[in-house]
């Protein structure tokens, strides 16, 4: 339960982010929401309120650490406390061989998924340390553990996501704040509406998951709700896979 707990989530305006915020609300948290697309992210907000929760919504650009310091001192000055983290914003990138790879595109992907979830939890830590602690969850990918060809952006992000997990969580644990990653497999989300598209890419997709099916974004905000509660009390520095078998092959 996350009965008052005060929950942050970037990347709120659909697909897991969004869930995730549903979810916390409906185990009893005060929601904080993050995203740059500024209908979706109201929209969200006020889904979370439908549940009888109380909502913020502040438009913020995933790879600012400008952005992260407001997102986190508004959440302070309106609650004053920070108790739970969810650094879900991400892009997916280009797509071509390493060598072909756009430099620009590059860059654009780092900023976002590996050096915004650094500036999160830069400021997120400090908040939580402030009350005695927290729990921050990463949304890595199943990318964080293994390789994928033409990914080479997202790829190397999602893997510096764990290490910068592995790294807080050492740091801070006997502090009272912990911090996960979780490895979402493909999920029906906005990111990979372009793949499916394409039939015989979304067969490719699927039959890379022995259960036969992509996730659902539900399947993630799940797990993440029970690292951010109490219940996992003793698990931090960890990395929990959710994919449909796709990293046992």
């Amino acid at each position: 339960m996350l009965k008052d707990k005060v929950a942050l989530v970037t990347g709120a305006a659909s697909g897991i982010g969004r869930c995730v915020a549903l979810t916390w609300a409906r185990e009893g948290a005060r929601v904080v929401l993050a995203d740059l697309n500024e209908e979706q992210g109201h929209e969200s907000a006020a889904l979370v309120r439908e549940l009888g929760a109380e909502a913020l919504y502040l438009r913020a650009d995933a790879g600012s650490a400008a952005d992260h310091e407001a997102l986190v001192a508004l959440t302070m000055r309106h609650f004053g406390r920070l108790d739970v983290a969810c650094n879900n914003a991400g892009i997916g990138g280009a797509s071509a061989p390493t060598a072909d790879y756009p430099l620009d595109a590059w860059e654009q992907v780092l900023r976002v998924n590996l050096s915004g979830v650094f500036y999160a939890c830069k400021y997120q830590i400090a908040a939580m340390l402030q009350g005695g602690g927290g729990s921050i969850i990463n949304m890595a990918s199943i990318l964080g553990a293994v390789g994928f060809a033409n990914s080479a952006a997202y790829t190397a992000a999602k893997h510096g996501v764990l290490g910068l997990t592995k790294a807080a969580a050492l740091e801070y644990s006997a502090r009272g704040v912990r911090v996960n990653a979780v490895g979402p497999g493909f999920i029906h989300t906005p990111m990979i509406s372009g793949l499916e598209q394409d039939p015989a890419t979304h067969a490719a997709l699927v039959a890379a998951h022995p259960m036969g099916r992509l996730g659902q974004p539900e399947e993630i905000a799940e797990l993440v709700a029970w690292l951010a509660s109490d219940r996992a009390s003793f698990v931090t520095g960890a990395y929990y896979p959710v994919d449909g078998g796709y990293l046992a092959r």
